[in-house]
């Protein structure tokens, strides 16, 4: 019952790259959650991330638990695919991938550009949490997917195509460089 006045409070917001402020920060969300929540879901809330822990350690819910499995699916698919590119081996160490994440993987490393990657990575990761949120809006787990929609939407404001490209180039300017170096016998 507590869960319903927690939830009647939380404004809605779409998960969007643009640059129109959350109606709510992660702080004040996490304040909010403590008035309302027992000790143990005020835990698994702080513990909320958008990288899974490498073990599979369950977490006391099972759409948290839902979502690290998806993110660690996820990212196992992406860093096969990024060593396939790059022509060395990847260890999943037996973690089976779902499908999906597989597909989500492909269509993210086939793209020009970084940042449209990761919209679309982000996108997918909303799909996901969409997926396995309860029907029950006004449930504890339907509370931590609110939770983990806010830090993807915070995450992805943090992202600027300018701030991007400048980042690249620097970065690309100094492989050159150390190339050039090494090409030519100095040493740095």
């Amino acid at each position: 019952m507590k869960q319903y006045y927690l939830v009647a409070q939380l404004p809605s917001f779409v998960v969007s790259d643009d640059r129109t402020p959350l109606p709510i920060t992660e702080a004040h969300f996490t304040e909010l959650c403590s008035r309302f929540l027992a000790k143990d879901e005020q835990r698994i809330l702080e513990g909320l991330s958008l990288e899974p822990p490498r073990d599979e350690a369950r977490t006391g819910s099972k759409l948290v638990d839902a979502w690290y499995e998806h993110e660690r699916s996820l990212r196992v698919a992406l860093a096969q695919i990024r060593a396939l590119n790059m022509k060395k081996k990847f260890d999943a160490g037996g973690l089976s991938l779902s499908p999906d994440a597989v597909q989500a993987a492909r269509t993210a490393a086939g793209m020009d550009s970084p940042l449209a990657a990761e919209q679309f990575l982000n996108q997918y990761r909303v799909r996901v949490i969409e997926g396995i949120t309860p029907l029950d809006g006004f449930s504890v787990d339907a509370v931590f997917a609110y939770g983990i929609r806010l830090k993807l939407a915070a995450r992805m404001k943090k992202f600027s195509a300018e701030t991007g490209m400048a980042s690249y180039h620097k970065i690309y300017d100094r492989i050159l460089a150390a190339g050039t170096a090494g090409a030519s016998g100095e040493t740095k």
